[in-house]
């Protein structure tokens, strides 16, 4: 039997990067892949602490299905956005995509100093 830590070690190297990803990127589609690397990240974790304990109900395996589905659906709608903000604004720049924000709450960053 495979140990445990080695797939918990591959699982924090994938966080990591998606975790840097998330933070470095600029690019929305960058964002996204980055945000599927994290959540691969806990499907790795999850099935391997399924196999380890070796549950009879395989709950850790389900729970990946499910979050398989949840990505599957958060990126068919975040490309969608992606898509229709590139067609608007001809760029998909994060910074540039501060009017998207709320009126309030742009004037209120302006008020606290933030650089918007």
């Amino acid at each position: 039997m495979m140990p445990l830590w080695w797939p918990l070690v591959l699982a924090s190297l994938l966080f990591s990067l998606g975790v840097y990803g998330v933070l470095a990127r600029r690019n929305a589609v960058q964002v996204l892949m980055a945000i599927e690397l994290m959540l691969n990240a806990v499907n790795l974790n999850l099935v391997a602490f399924d196999a380890y304990l070796r549950d009879v109900v395989h709950s850790g395996q389900v729970l990946t299905l499910f979050v398989i589905v949840i990505a599957a659906a958060e990126i068919g709608l975040g490309l969608a956005i992606v898509l229709l903000v590139f067609r608007t604004h001809a760029g998909i720049d994060i910074d540039e995509m501060i009017e998207l924000a709320d009126r309030d709450d742009i004037e209120t960053a302006k008020e606290a100093g933030a650089h918007v």
